[in-house]
């Protein structure tokens, strides 16, 4: 009888080991999967992340913002004209030169004005090309898979209702992942919403780069624009600093620690990814 009792416990046991196992090895296919999609998603141009998105800001701008646009250039070569000539003592001391000048920084500015979703596309190609490089080198970080066989000695040495108590642990860490995962949907989407929207206006500042007074608006938009297109890189970094931190965490002597520090580590990289977009703004000097 002991015996049958001793045979049923057993195949519990191994029952739980395998749920056990099983729990965890898709804890850590989730977090790869995750670490995969937001390095998928920020190696994206905004073309390329939702092209219909991407073709109605385009058609938006080129309907209703580069109108806008064209009159602020207008009216900000002509104020660059009167004060040109005013500064002369109303043209008693005036050099024809100037004229040249300001005929050669319209055509600069017009030039500008007309390419500026090509202007934009390359600031994006450029962070997307450094991007695709750093993820070729985080890429190889994401294997857990040898680290989980450690687990199933360890587990084999514990008891069914310790085994129990675990796998419901790891079930609610697994929700924890969910809830954080949907948090760092946020910020890969927010930040290519702001990307979108930040292309929508682009004609407007550009329309004011070539003027000494009024070029401000345009350089700091400029500055924004490089931003938040190198704010991927940001991101990128944060997934390789993450992928190592979780690398190791299959490994770790107590099973519950491993099971909350895989939470800890998400939320801190939830927290830094929500804080790449100020450490952008601030290195570009965009803020």
């Amino acid at each position: 009888m002991f015996n049958l009792f001793e045979q049923i416990s057993n195949w519990i046991q191994e029952g739980l080991v395998d749920a056990v196992m099983d729990a965890f090895a898709s804890l850590f296919d989730s977090v790869n999967r995750q670490v995969g999609e937001v390095a998928t998603n920020i190696g994206q141009t905004p073309a390329e992340f939702m092209p219909g998105v991407f073709d109605m800001i385009r058609n938006l701008s080129n309907t209703v913002i580069v109108p806008i646009a064209g009159v602020i250039l207008t009216f900000v070569m002509t104020y660059e004209l009167i004060q040109m000539i005013l500064e002369k003592n109303n043209m008693h001391d005036f050099d024809t030169f100037n004229i040249f000048k300001w005929i050669f920084k319209t055509f600069v500015a017009v030039l500008i004005l007309t390419n500026t979703f090509d202007i934009v596309m390359a600031v994006f190609e450029l962070a997307q090309n450094v991007i695709e490089q750093s993820a070729g080198i985080i890429g190889g970080s994401l294997d857990v898979g040898l680290a989980l066989d450690d687990l199933r000695p360890v587990l084999e040495e514990m008891s069914v209702w310790s085994l129990m108590g675990l796998w419901l642990e790891i079930q609610i860490v697994g929700l924890l992942m969910s809830v954080l995962s949907i948090a760092v949907f946020v910020v890969v989407w927010g930040r290519m919403i702001e990307i979108y929207l930040t292309i929508s206006v682009a004609p407007i500042p550009f329309a004011t780069m070539v003027n000494r007074e009024w070029g401000n608006m345009g350089n700091h938009y400029l500055k924004s624009l490089f931003a938040v297109a190198f704010q991927g890189f940001l991101i990128m970094i944060c997934i390789a600093i993450y992928a190592v931190l979780v690398q190791n965490i299959p490994g770790a002597d107590n099973i519950h620690s491993a099971a909350w520090l895989t939470v800890g580590y998400t939320v801190l990289l939830v927290f830094a990814l929500f804080k790449t977009g100020s450490l952008a703004k601030s290195i570009f000097s965009a803020g």
